[in-house]
């Protein structure tokens, strides 16, 4: 004889305490539930809309300095503290959560050229006008004790950057050469040159760490190994290069931010033409820099805006601007992935989120896991057309909006002009340049 029994564990559906939420049971049958991917595309388009709600990136204002910021470097132990440079020969040393300056030095007379910090994070180096490199102690001095440099090197010519090596007691300069230098001694170890009158901004690669790359006043990016006594590949472009930056989990790839509007991000092993052509910038982009994951890199512009970038992305995913941002001339992505610092012609460093609507604090479990489910819903619905132009759509300011549209205007004026000079030309004579080939002039080992 067969008895069927009904058997209810307590444990499924009685709360624990009167403050836990009820449980419900549910049915994962897809046949009882006909509707569930319009309802999935209803939540997908409010999480949307709610994370143009959130979206308040702006998080902190440090001023102090007396004229414009010309570089910021952060502590590569502590996450807390950042160092700015500004155009009077003023460094202040930064505390972030507590929003204050903790020292200030009166480093060089007239602009902080470079600086750059210590590997072990126990001092700093600058460079400036006065044809000057100083060692800096991380620590603030004793009480009634005058700041002083640790070290003083005298060069010959103006020092326009400087970058430390992440291993080695060892850190490279540029001005009319790229210069490598030891701590311990007060001429450099060796010197490169390769034809250019001056070189802009120098950088050591964080993974293969003997390699740097360095950016020329003729419009070149020149790489080189510190073990080769010559440098040993230039790339030769249309205009000239403000910065460059490396990527810090992928050592082929680095990223150059250009007088034309554009950012270049070129594989070493292959610099004939550059991997992606990051393009939204109104006017010279001044500075960039990778986040630590690898995957996305800021930008900092004349036109008054930073821009957020996929590696891969040739438009960028988020734009920040403020009514009294002035020209961005330094920018960089914080060590825990979360936070960007820009400093600009208006004396001010500003602290943004990377992610706009990201909710800042703790957050409960189930916090995370609806923000989670929220993020795959709008992935799995971003190429539908409600959800895609609330995701893409960027309030500018009226003169960028302008900028953009005569630039727009301008591009498709001349890709008419190609179009017809190649219709009526002879068949084959006028090849066809894609975009990413335009930029480059030679390439020369």
């Amino acid at each position: 004889m067969k008895v069927k029994v009904l058997c209810r564990n307590p444990d499924d559906y009685v709360r624990e305490t009167t403050r836990d939420i009820q449980r419900v049971p549910r049915n994962y049958d897809p046949t009882l539930h006909p509707f569930e991917v319009p309802r999935e595309y209803t939540r997908a388009l409010n999480a949307t809309k709610l994370q143009k709600v959130f979206a308040k990136p702006f998080v902190a204002s440090l001023d102090g300095h007396r004229d414009g910021i010309s570089c910021i470097v952060k502590h590569p132990k502590s996450l807390s503290t950042v160092i700015s440079g500004a155009c009077d020969g003023e460094v202040k040393v930064w505390n972030l959560p507590k929003r204050e300056c903790l020292r200030t030095v009166q480093a060089h007379e007239g602009f902080v050229r470079g600086m750059c910090s210590r590997f072990c994070g126990t001092s700093f180096f600058t460079v400036g006008d006065d044809k000057t490199i100083k060692q800096w102690n991380m620590e603030a001095p004793g009480y009634g004790v005058r700041e002083e440099p640790i070290n003083t090197i005298l060069g010959k010519t103006v020092f326009t950057g400087i970058d430390h090596h992440y291993k080695e007691g060892t850190f490279a300069t540029c001005g009319q050469t790229v210069d490598i230098w030891d701590e311990q001694r007060s001429s450099p170890l060796r010197s490169f040159s390769w034809g250019v009158d001056s070189f802009n901004c120098v950088r050591f690669n964080p993974v293969e760490t003997e390699l740097l790359a360095s950016c020329g006043s003729d419009r070149s990016i020149i790489l080189y190994d510190t073990r080769e006594a010559a440098p040993l590949r230039k790339v030769i472009m249309k205009m000239r290069n403000n910065a460059l930056s490396w990527n810090q989990m992928e050592a082929y790839y680095f990223v150059c931010a250009n007088e034309d509007y554009n950012l270049y991000t070129y594989d070493i092993r292959y610099m004939d033409i550059p991997v992606t052509v990051h393009m939204d910038h109104l006017s010279a982009v001044l500075d960039v820099d990778y986040s630590p994951t690898g995957r996305e890199l800021v930008s900092a512009s004349f036109d008054k805006t930073i821009r957020i970038f996929g590696k891969d992305g040739g438009h960028s995913r988020e734009v920040y601007h403020t009514k009294r941002m002035q020209h961005v001339i330094s920018v960089r992505w914080s060590a825990d992935n979360k936070y960007i610092l820009s400093g600009s012609d208006e004396m001010n460093i500003r602290l943004w989120k990377a992610n706009a609507s990201e909710k800042l604090g703790l957050l409960t479990a189930r916090e995370k896991a609806a923000a989670n489910y929220n993020k795959k819903l709008i992935e799995k619905f971003q190429y539908h057309p409600q959800v895609k132009r609330i995701v893409s759509y960027r309030h500018l300011p009226r003169d960028l909006l302008r900028q953009k549209r005569e630039q727009r205007e301008m591009k498709l004026a001349q890709r008419r002009k190609d179009i017809n000079i190649r219709k009526h030309s002879k068949p084959g004579s006028i090849p066809v340049v894609t975009e990413k080939e335009k930029h480059v002039v030679a390439v020369v080992e």
